[in-house]
């Protein structure tokens, strides 16, 4: 999940990151007004998910609330890396003497945190990367132990920091460190970090948090399903508020698998078959018999849904579990749909007595499973 600046910020603040002073608008007249309450020079900045704002023009200046104003009303609905520019932030302009990257992301290679930093500030990380990498600060955080001062310390003196601004620069590292554990951060940046007369402020702040973690972070889960309206299909906004993985698809043949892998290679044989996807649906591993039960309720509700297929490796996931929630899910749909199910692993046979007893056919092979789906869907 990627916050916006502005939201980013907030958290920045909690954590007793300096930022400068600004509030999130959504019309001419509020950046007017804001602007006129700052009596200071101000910087507009488009709110979107995306990198690159600034070069998109997405990022402009006013020295007045009359240019503040304009500038809101030219950000305003300008389609940018082909989002829409709806909110604007704020923020009062810096005297800035130099710009600095910093940056906290996950080393997937050592499963660990790494604080990356650069002098080269405002720059793209990935091209300053490319060209001039040894100017990059690498410090891998060991995921035991966590980040120490000492190893702050180390980071700034490499950047060329000492006395009491490479204290400051250590403040910003430890807080941006620990605002990426709390928030179980794929990644938080800021670029540029502003180093000013009196020390350091967070001109911009990008906060990405993982949505597998969302659970422990419920303030955010809401603010996430907002963020696809307008994106999402209706059946997929109410899918997602059921926690399932979802995508609406233009066939009627609904697709429910476990694992992204084999429920998009069910789409590929079913369409090898002659027929299309009405979905796909993955359900993870280790689904329950209720949250098959509801993941099939879904599919089978669809009225475009000609034909249910349900292709199961059971390894975590139980296949007995699979076939009571394809039941009881048959059982609670009103329509009559054909059901075709492929499983093999855990309890397979315990699975298929299940299935049987309740009139549904269970196949061998994936191949065989979608070509019946195929040929029930053209049938009914």
């Amino acid at each position: 999940m990627k916050l916006l600046e502005y939201e980013a910020k907030e958290y920045f603040r909690r954590h007793g990151i300096p930022t400068p002073q600004g509030r999130m608008v959504t019309t001419p007249r509020e950046a007017r007004d804001y602007t006129t309450g700052l009596g200071k020079p101000v910087v507009i900045k488009a709110q979107l998910p995306v990198g690159g704002r600034g070069k998109a023009g997405g990022v402009r200046f006013a020295d007045t609330p009359e240019e503040a104003a304009e500038a809101a009303d030219a950000l305003l609905g300008m389609r940018i890396k082909g989002l829409t520019v709806e909110k604007l932030y704020v923020e009062e302009k810096l005297s800035i003497v130099n710009e600095i990257y910093l940056g906290v992301t996950v080393d997937r290679r050592n499963k660990a945190y790494v604080v990356l930093a650069s002098s080269e500030g405002g720059m793209d990380i990935e091209e300053v990367a490319a060209k001039t990498p040894e100017r990059i600060v690498r410090h891998l955080v060991d995921p035991v132990h966590g980040l120490r001062s000492y190893h702050a310390n180390l980071v700034a003196k490499r950047l060329g920091y000492g006395g009491r601004k490479m204290l400051q620069f250590v403040a910003v590292v430890e807080s941006l460190y620990e605002l990426a554990l709390e928030m179980d951060a794929e990644l938080t940046e800021i670029n540029p970090l502003a180093e000013v007369k009196d020390g350091f402020m967070a001109v911009d702040a990008r906060l990405n948090v993982d949505n597998n973690a969302l659970f422990r972070h419920r303030e955010l889960e809401e603010r996430l399903l907002e963020s696809y309206r307008g994106e999402l299909t209706e059946r997929e906004m109410e899918a997602r508020s059921q926690g399932l993985t979802y995508v609406e698809l233009d066939g009627d043949i609904g697709i429910i698998g476990n694992g992204a892998g084999l429920t998009m290679a069910t789409l590929d044989t079913v369409m090898l078959h002659g027929g299309r996807a009405a979905n796909f649906l993955d359900l993870g591993g280790g689904a329950t018999p209720e949250r098959i039960g509801e993941a099939a309720k879904f599919v089978l509700s669809d009225e475009r849904t000609k034909a249910l297929l349900v292709n199961v490796l059971g390894g975590i996931t139980r296949c007995d579990h699979i076939a009571e929630g394809v039941v009881a899910a048959r059982r609670e749909v009103a329509v009559e749909k054909p059901v075709v199910v492929r499983m093999m692993g855990t309890n397979e046979e315990e699975g298929r007595k299940i299935l049987k007893e309740a009139g549904i056919e269970t196949l061998g092979s994936m191949e065989e499973a979608a070509e019946l789906a195929v040929k029930l869907a053209e049938a009914s």
